[in-house]
């Protein structure tokens, strides 16, 4: 089910299905992709895993586990509604027969959203009910069409500092950016996956088009990963995924079979709380 809030400027819907984003409009415009056919999804949040672990099988507790999908399963799980007042919203997740065939934690997820003027703050909340270990991320895709005639291509993604930002492609790390902070969008970009940057200098970056003064700004002061992504090989995808992510992906850490040995994952005790969030302000 959909929920809306709403200022004088800015309006957010989500749903209780996976407690995602379904828009986010300023000024009556919509800057979040309106899923389709080229990826039916528009801001899916990823727990308790970013990306998967090889084959989806990971051991837990001694035991084994395999995931049914890619980035876990809050995704495709339906939320509890807890509560709406005049500029917020939040929705619950807590462990169930499907989850724990999974991942064997207790747990609850809780998510925010929060309007004040032009900003939206996303607020992920991970509560353990026993000592437990995750990963978490967002991957929100931001529309390339905020211009007439506007494609992909016209966008670029603005970074606040200088980068170094590089890709595997055929085994080796090819460098996309020395020493810079834009990175230019093309369709060709993403035909080896995704771009994760680890550690970057910036705490901010924008998606921005050469044709257009509006744009998206994303600011991510708790997150050791940021990565850019879309879908390679269909011009219908018309967006550019900004994904601020708790660490690099899950298949980063494939050396280490248990959840608990995995270097990348967070680790909170019984009833200890891991606050998460990010901002998108939009101009």
């Amino acid at each position: 089910m959909l929920y809306t809030i709403k200022n004088d400027r800015l309006e957010v819907s989500a749903d209780t299905f996976g407690a995602e984003l379904h828009s986010v409009r300023l000024d009556g415009k919509e800057y979040l992709w309106q899923c389709g056919d080229a990826w039916k999804r528009y801001a899916p949040i990823l727990f308790p895993f970013i990306c998967s672990p090889k084959d989806r099988a990971y051991t837990a507790k001694g035991q084994p586990f395999k995931m049914k999908g890619n980035h876990g399963f809050a995704r495709d799980m339906e939320f509890a509604f807890k509560a709406q007042t005049e500029n917020s919203l939040s929705f619950v997740l807590t462990e169930n027969a499907e989850s724990l065939a999974q991942y064997p934690y207790k747990f609850t997820l809780e998510v925010r959203y929060t309007i004040e003027g032009n900003r939206l703050r996303v607020e992920n909340l991970v509560t353990g009910g026993e000592d437990m270990y995750f990963y978490l991320g967002a991957h929100p895709a931001f529309s390339c069409t905020l211009a007439d005639g506007d494609t992909l291509s016209d966008y670029y993604v603005e970074f606040d500092e200088s980068e170094h930002i590089t890709q595997v492609i055929g085994g080796e790390q090819v460098t996309l950016v020395e020493n810079g902070s834009v990175l230019e969008m093309s369709r060709e970009l993403f035909d080896n996956d995704s771009i994760p940057l680890e550690y970057p200098n910036s705490k901010a970056v924008s998606l921005k088009s050469r044709n257009s003064e509006h744009y998206v700004r994303m600011e991510y002061p708790v997150s050791d990963c940021i990565t850019v992504w879309s879908p390679t090989g269909d011009d219908r995808a018309q967006f550019v995924c900004l994904e601020p992510w708790t660490s690099v992906p899950t298949f980063y850490d494939d050396d280490f079979e248990a959840i608990e040995d995995k270097p990348h994952a967070i680790k909170i005790n019984n009833g200890e709380t891991y606050r998460y969030y990010y901002d998108i302000i939009l101009y």
